[in-house]
């Protein structure tokens, strides 16, 4: 397979991405409140982010939902702590494992349903949600059964977690069971033939939430022909812009992720599955969360345009 430097023109993909920066970063951005309800779907292409983008801001259920909106995205993977904090989960200073636990094992999903209800109305879907470490082996299986029914009531489609084989095995005949996926996500540690084993054969819904920066970051290649081989088990993408060999987090359009090709490339082949924003990078003094994110959704429209 071939690296980043010559699976595409690396003049091309540098001369859209400097563009892309550049116009990025002009004083035409208007970080105006979008319409009511949002519409991140961009010629075909799901724009979306996870909300772990606003960790450095109150990430309360209900505050997420005003950030998610104020960057006019209509689709989102939540992170699994505001899901629970909202459905009335102990709080951190007043619970050790066994009282969580039990409350899980106890909770009725009606505060979930009012979680979706509450997103659905304002125009968010929750696609995605994180529960990382469903299927760990010290996990009871009463536990993993909670995880998908808070994700069916939430409408998701999937659930997030970290790369590990031995939950693949024990969570694809469960994962099957509900018809819910799992989205196995990558950091540096994937390589391109990652997925060639036996890792997606324990179960039809086993999938990939593959992040397309990490996986620049550690394989110094394109994610783009990764995706085409695997497309069909892609539940969603993080899209972040990260440098080769292990580099840094990079805003939108100054790192070697070649978001404006992958993009347009999605629009091509018409995949329907999520672009996730990831923000990850260092959010600059003057400015915050949401005013990144919205930077990155314009960068994300111009690619699209």
């Amino acid at each position: 397979m071939k690296t980043l430097e010559t699976s595409q023109s690396r003049r091309t993909f540098i001369g859209i991405s400097a563009a892309l920066a550049a116009s990025a970063m002009s004083p035409r951005i208007a970080l105006t409140a979008p319409p009511s309800k949002p519409n991140s779907k961009i010629n075909g292409v799901q724009i979306g982010t996870i909300t772990y983008s606003y960790r450095s801001l109150p990430s309360d259920a209900e505050s997420l939902l005003k950030y998610i909106t104020q960057c006019g995205i209509s689709t989102i993977e939540l992170m699994g702590n505001p899901v629970e904090q909202f459905a009335g989960a102990p709080t951190r200073s007043r619970r050790n494992n066994k009282d969580l636990l039990n409350w899980r094992l106890s909770t009725s999903m009606e505060k979930f349903e009012e979680l979706r209800k509450m997103y659905t109305e304002a125009g968010v879907d929750i696609h995605v949600v994180k529960f990382g470490d469903i299927g760990n082996p010290d996990m009871p299986d009463a536990q993993i059964e909670y995880y998908f029914n808070v994700a069916k009531a939430l409408g998701a489609k999937g659930i997030t977690r970290e790369l590990s084989e031995k939950a693949a095995k024990r969570l694809g005949p469960l994962a099957d069971k509900h018809q819910i996926m799992i989205g196995f996500h990558n950091h540096t540690q994937i390589r391109p033939t990652t997925y060639d084993g036996d890792f997606l054969s324990y179960g039809k819904h086993l999938g990939i939430n593959l992040d397309v920066g990490h996986y620049v970051a550690g394989t110094n290649e394109s994610p783009i022909p990764f995706i085409e081989k695997h497309h069909e088990r892609i539940l969603s993408l993080h899209v972040k812009d990260r440098r080769i060999n292990q580099g840094s987090n990079m805003p939108f359009g100054q790192g070697d992720t070649p978001i404006a090709l992958l993009l347009q490339y999605m629009k091509r082949n018409k995949l329907t599955f999520p672009a996730d924003i990831e923000l990850e990078y260092k959010v600059p003094k003057d400015s915050d969360a949401v005013k990144e994110v919205i930077k990155c959704v314009d960068f994300c429209k111009r690619c699209l345009a």
